[in-house]
């Protein structure tokens, strides 16, 4: 039976996602647009817990969109939308930040769409850079084993808890 090291329990993860919040309000106060662009599954949940939380601090537009990966084919990235990306302020919103490898393949649909800026955000940064891809909000930075495993749990659209296997 494989152990569970809690990283963050629901209301820390709360608490990360509400501080992530600020920190991206304070730096976008004078956007125009803002798209938080959640890698799919645990990245868009976690996007729409952003769009809640900076909502409740700032009026400005805010679009959720999905990125989708093909794990065993990365290069097919793909996202939906019906909106212009050009001088739009982008974060890609992803759970863990591990290689480095889904974050940058999932730039990739927004280098033709022009934004303004494209970021990064994570709950989890482990630190355990492959390719040249660095967050720029973190809800926790922590170094691992490469054996290690994290998992963020989410349930209803709630993280629950993150924690290392």
């Amino acid at each position: 039976m494989n152990s569970k090291t809690i990283l963050l329990n629901a209301q820390q993860a709360a608490t990360k996602i509400t501080r992530l919040a600020y920190e991206i309000y304070e730096n976008t106060i004078h956007s125009q647009q803002l798209v938080l662009a959640g890698i799919e599954k645990n990245g868009l949940a976690i996007a729409k817990l952003l769009q809640i939380e900076i909502s409740k601090i700032h009026d400005i537009e805010i679009q959720v969109i999905q990125i989708s990966i093909n794990k065993h084919q990365p290069i097919q990235c793909e996202i939906d939308m019906n909106f212009s990306l050009e001088n739009a302020e982008i974060i890609v919103v992803d759970d863990v930040a591990n290689s480095g490898r889904t974050l940058l393949y999932g730039l990739q649909p927004f280098l033709k769409a022009m934004p303004s800026r494209i970021q990064i955000a994570v709950l989890v940064d482990r630190k355990h850079k492959q390719f040249p891809v660095t967050p720029d909000y973190v809800g926790v930075q922590l170094s691992t084993t490469l054996q290690e495993h994290i998992e963020v749990v989410i349930q209803n659209g709630i993280i629950e808890q993150a924690h290392i296997v």
